[in-house]
Order: structure tokens, then C-alpha cells, then sequence
């Protein structure tokens, strides 16, 4: 992706690299009742990535060179975004970005770096410990920087659902369902920022900065944290009551659909008539 020389977003912060108090795993969750909407590992990624606060391994010289990337990512998003919004007569509300090591503290709680990457729609904040981007290449074999762009990409989808009522449309359905109904919205409401990452990159590419293999870059970094890959990895069976963010195929498939069609009509993963009134 051509990404260095770029206008860089004003809207990323930097935390203290020794980080705040560390929450093991992904289990944040359960008791922030879903206001922390969890990005791309699977509810599994906590274990997967050992939980805890870690020492960062990040080098200062990479940390400046990853800081640089999101920021222009960031940048991006905000262009896209204003864009499709202006389209539908609406105003977007750009989310700022929060780097940090170790452990932070967001308005919906604290979170280890075992949590993956985060959107908070309690501050409109997106969470990211740079560690990550080494963990997505080296353990879940999704090298390259457009497959880390598509992780920064998903964590704004979920903030465009939050612009647009959905995030709160769900949490209010999650709230009145049964624990397989309410994973079960989970993954439609995951899909549907996979699409929105898609609509994304598909912006992205008509402006040019895509180089060859990119596309595929972001399609392996969809499939490897499937629920599916996750859960046959960490425990070597799959669960599929417990899928919180859908299945590999799933994931890279809506991305695709995303990227293809570069709107928002065709981003309906919920197809219900209490849903989505906004995409029809």
C-alpha cells in the first residue's frame, strides 16, 4: 500500500508505554455488557495471545514507523468517511485513535493488550497496541501493511455503526435474547464492520494507493481470525453457539462484498425488519 509521504490524521493519541492495570482475555466483555465492542480477535485471542500484561517487544524506531501508518490509515478513514456520509446528507463525527502498551484505560473500562484491538463507543475511541500488528503476522500468518490497515479499517466500521444507531439497535436486541441469539447478533453486527472495512478499501483503491497483492493481503488477515480458525487453534474443536464474530469464510467474504459494491445498501448482514432501516 503507497501510505508513506500521506496526509496523516491529528486524531491519534499515545498512551504511556508501561500501560494501565491488564484484564486477562477477551472476557472484558461480559462485564462491560457489550459497550466495549471487541475487534478482530475472537472471543479465543486472549488466550491465544497469552493475556497479561506484556512488555512491549516493539523497537522505538518501529513504534515511530507504526505510529506514522495508523495515523495516515486513520486519515483515510476519515476521508472515506466524510465522503459517503456527505452522499447521504449526513455528518460524520471523526473517532479519535488511542496507541497504547500493556494495558489502558477507556471510558468503557480497562483493557490488557490481550484484548485485541477495541472500538469504546462509550468515548468514540479506538484502542490499538502496535504488539498486535506483530501477533496478526507472526501467529496468525497475516503479513503485510494492508492486512493491518484492515484491522484499523473494521475498528471504524464499528464506529460508522455507532454513528448510525446500530451498535445501540443491537445491544438493546443482545439484552432481550438468549445467549446463542445474542452471539448470533454479535456475528451479523462483526460481518457487517467487516463490509464497512470493505466499503473502505474499496474507496481506497479507487484513489489509487493499492499496490498488487494488497487485496489479498486483507482477505488472509479476514479469514485468519475467523471463530472458527480461532477456536480449532486454541482448543482444536469449533463451537459454532459460540461464534461471537463469525467464521473465516464469513469474515473475508463480507469484506469482499464491501470492496465490490462500495455502498452502504448492500452492507445488511442483520436482514430484519428492526434492523438496518437506515441501509434500506
Amino acid at each position: 500500500m503507497r501510505w508513506k509521504g500521506r496526509t496523516a490524521s491529528t486524531r491519534v493519541e499515545t498512551r504511556g508505554r508501561s500501560g494501565g492495570v491488564a484484564v486477562g482475555g477477551i472476557g472484558i466483555v461480559v462485564l462491560l455488557v457489550y459497550t466495549l465492542i471487541t475487534g478482530d480477535p475472537s472471543a479465543l485471542l486472549g488466550s491465544l495471545l497469552g493475556g497479561g500484561t506484556q512488555q512491549s517487544t516493539v523497537s522505538d524506531e518501529r513504534t515511530a514507523e507504526l505510529t506514522e501508518f495508523v495515523s495516515v490509515i486513520l486519515a483515510d478513514t476519515e476521508t472515506v468517511w466524510n465522503e459517503v456520509f456527505e452522499a447521504y446528507g449526513k455528518d460524520y463525527i471523526e473517532p479519535n485513535l488511542v496507541i497504547f502498551s500493556g494495558g489502558v484505560e477507556s471510558a468503557c473500562g480497562t483493557a490488557g493488550s490481550s484484548t485485541g484491538p477495541f472500538y469504546c463507543s462509550a468515548d468514540q475511541k479506538i484502542y490499538l497496541d502496535l504488539e498486535f500488528f506483530d501477533t496478526l503476522s507472526t501467529r496468525f500468518k497475516a503479513p503485510g501493511d494492508f492486512a493491518m490497515a484492515y484491522v484499523i479499517a473494521h475498528e471504524v466500521g464499528h464506529h460508522v455503526q455507532n454513528q448510525l444507531g446500530i451498535l445501540e439497535e443491537v445491544q438493546t436486541l443482545r439484552s432481550q435474547s438468549s445467549a446463542t441469539e445474542a452471539n448470533e447478533l454479535s456475528v451479523r453486527l462483526e460481518l457487517q464492520a467487516d463490509y464497512l472495512a470493505g466499503v473502505w478499501a474499496h474507496y481506497v483503491q479507487g484513489y489509487g494507493y493499492l499496490e498488487a497483492g494488497d487485496v489479498d493481503e486483507a482477505m488472509n488477515a479476514a479469514s485468519a481470525i475467523g471463530d472458527d480458525t480461532l477456536q480449532k487453534e486454541g482448543q482444536g474443536y469449533i463451537v459454532p453457539d459460540s461464534f461471537t464474530h463469525g467464521t473465516s469464510e464469513q469474515r473475508s467474504r463480507w469484506f469482499k462484498k464491501g470492496l465490490t459494491f462500495g455502498d452502504l445498501e448492500n452492507g445488511d448482514t442483520f436482514n430484519t425488519d428492526t434492523l438496518m432501516i437506515w441501509f434500506k
